[in-house]
């Protein structure tokens, strides 16, 4: 049935108002809810807030490396650590290595630029961090609903945001209701605040609608995938960051690697991929297990044992792909716009400090009886930070890296520890990361080690370790516009990449009747949006699944 159908069958629709909606639940979206929270109380005046999680917890669907700098949380709360922020891995030490298949080559420290060194930075668990400033939030009367995905906008009469719809419950997989069915319920807001995360759903529709990329150059993504591993304590080393380029990785393909060392003998490690790879053969979960297999890697994780497993896109362009991030009735904040210091591998105080920023903007508008308009407060606010400062140093990183390791480590290199990010050009990013795939007859298939078991897995028990879960009877979350294009275009011609490039196991040709045909185990989804970026005919686009579905990250 369709949205119109359900609504006339069962609605009409339960609705709540409130002066400020933010849609997610990371860093963003709840550091907007305490600033918010926090100038009104200052100013003496009432607000309501609510925040929308889509994942059955705050912290559930947050997965980052994570190296964490507190320069942002220090100015939101300033007393953080006495309020017990899970920030307790002070980095102590860096190192960056170039690898090849057999040996790796460590950069002296004196070499490295800023950008590359963590003193005063924490490794953390985003995930944890997240919970805590979730509970901050809620100490200050902000209403937070997990389970609850924001699964549609809502518009006024006059083209502005003024809220959004959650999803329905209960609907089987051919979208009918069910014995369990709930109509999703109408949120309406002063202003609406957007903070999914890197490819956010609504964000999407909202750039494409108020044509927010006019002006600015193609988005570029990235994936990282990451695992959470307990080594022997002869291994642990609390306080180690390690940041590798090269192998496993080709010359022409953008990406690297991160091992963390936390505390009580656990190490994080991942891999990124920029998404803008042109070999339809590449598979970065493939590169990640083998990656994990080269000699100067291998021996942290000996012996020790894998905790958890995930995946999640970044939004990496940078400074010169980020969108208008404001509209009539909202704003975009956090990876929803893309504030991502890719040089720095460093989002987390990015998008602390956009809700921030965002929130002030909110807030005044309030205080001046303004509702539905352009919170233009907020990138002039934007433009004065310390943030766009630090953005616009590092503005030539994604496109730099982009024409292959060694001319873009030598430019970068030149900018950062000689210009001190102080260049008088500006390079542009030209082609979105779908439009980079090359088809399979440019290139050859690539031979990946069988996983032992032992440091390198296979997809569905890197999934199982994920905590991923759906229920088997509702609608795919993963929707293919037309049915025919997987085969008669992706399969022919790319050799279905969907395979490869999904991290999860859920997109499989099976052959039935002598044909093939593209089967998805939506199931299997950790929602890193990989398939929505990726996919060469843009095919595949990904939505809001029941509330609570996905993954369960407990400490990524």
């Amino acid at each position: 049935m369709t949205n119109q159908e359900l609504v006339a069958q069962y609605g009409p629709r339960e609705s709540m108002d409130y002066d400020f909606v933010i849609v997610g639940g990371g860093p963003a979206g709840l550091s907007a809810a305490i600033k918010a929270k926090q100038l009104a109380s200052g100013a003496g005046l009432e607000i309501s807030v609510c925040v929308l999680e889509k994942g059955s917890e705050i912290g559930a669907h947050i997965l980052s490396g994570a190296v964490m700098d507190p320069k942002a949380l220090t100015e939101l709360l300033p007393n953080w650590q006495e309020l017990g922020a899970p920030l307790n891995t002070l980095v102590t030490q860096d190192q960056f290595l170039f690898l090849t298949k057999d040996n790796s080559l460590e950069v002296p420290d004196w070499l490295l630029p800023t950008c590359f060194k963590n003193e005063g930075n924490y490794i953390v668990s985003l995930a944890n961090v997240t919970r805590w400033l979730g509970q901050q939030a809620e100490n200050l009367g902000v209403d937070i609903f997990p389970g609850f995905p924001a699964a549609e906008i809502l518009y006024n009469e006059a083209g502005a945001v003024c809220g959004v719809i959650t999803g329905s419950m209960g609907l089987d997989k051919e979208g009918q209701p069910t014995d369990q069915f709930q109509l999703g319920m109408e949120l309406r807001a002063k202003y609406t605040l957007f903070a999914e995360g890197s490819r956010g759903h609504l964000g999407k529709q909202l750039i494409a609608r108020y044509s927010l990329n006019a002006d600015a150059d193609p988005q570029s993504y990235a994936i990282g995938i990451k695992e959470l591993w307990e080594v022997k304590p002869s291994q642990s080393k609390p306080g180690l960051v390690v940041h590798t380029a090269g192998w496993p990785l080709e010359n022409d393909t953008y990406g690297g690697s991160f091992l963390y060392h936390l505390g009580e003998n656990k190490v994080a490690v991942g891999l990124v991929v920029g998404l803008s790879y042109k070999n339809p053969y590449l598979s970065p979960f493939e590169e990640f297990q083998r990656y994990k297999l080269h000699p100067k890697i291998r021996r942290t994780f000996e012996g020790g044992k894998r905790l958890a497993y995930g995946a999640r896109s970044l939004t990496a362009g940078g400074l010169n792909s980020l969108p208008k991030m404001v509209f009539p009735g909202g704003a975009l904040i956090g990876c929803d716009a893309g504030f991502l210091n890719a040089s720095r591998i460093k989002g987390s105080h990015a998008a602390i400090k956009t809700g921030m920023l965002a929130a002030q903007a909110a807030v005044a508008a309030l205080q001046e009886n303004r509702s539905g308009d352009e919170l233009a407060a907020y990138p002039q606010a934007f433009k004065k930070s310390w943030l766009y400062t630090e953005l616009n140093q590092a503005r030539n990183f994604k496109p730099w890296m982009s024409k292959g390791l060694y001319l873009g480590t030598l430019m970068v290199g030149l900018e950062q520890k000689v210009l001190g990010g102080k260049m008088p050009w500006t390079l542009h990013l030209k082609h979105a990361d779908h439009e980079c795939l090359e088809p399979a007859a440019q290139h050859q298939p690539i031979d990946y080690p069988k996983p032992d078991g032992k440091l390198s897995f296979d997809r569905l028990s890197s999934v199982f370790i994920s905590n991923a879960n759906h229920a088997e009877n509702q609608p795919s979350h993963l929707v293919i516009k037309d049915a025919a294009i997987p085969v008669n275009f992706n399969l022919k011609i790319y050799d279905g990449p969907e395979q490869r490039y999904c991290p999860a196991g859920v997109y499989e040709y099976v052959q039935e009747n002598g044909k093939a045909r593209l089967q998805i185990n939506a199931q299997n989804c950790v929602h890193c949006k990989t398939c929505d970026i990726k996919d060469p005919s843009q095919n595949i686009m990904w939505v809001t699944p029941e509330g609570g579905g996905g993954p369960n990250y407990a400490e990524m």
